[in-house]
């Protein structure tokens, strides 16, 4: 069975079964891509990171999260990342 949704303030979160690290990091990216193949060890991040699939409470706008435990990681990623 899957792992269970964590729900925060800003979102309903799902864990990707490909997460080395299962921790929700400080510095967030939205992406409003559900369906892009998105794949941490190819961006080779400094920092520990986390994927998860996500609901945005605040318009149910669905997508994925991508948390970095380094600000530059998130920079990084919001730069590199082009969806499908």
């Amino acid at each position: 069975m899957s792992e269970k949704a964590i729900t925060t303030d800003t979102y309903k979160l799902f864990p990707s079964p490909r997460n080395v690290h299962r921790e929700i990091f400080s510095n967030e990216v939205f992406v409003p891509y559900p369906y892009a193949l998105i794949d941490l060890p190819n961006f080779y991040l400094k920092g520990r990171a986390s994927l998860f699939a996500a609901c945005r409470l605040a318009d149910m706008k669905m997508g994925q999260l991508v948390t970095c435990e380094l600000e530059a990681d998130a920079v990084k990623f919001k730069r590199e990342f082009a969806p499908d």
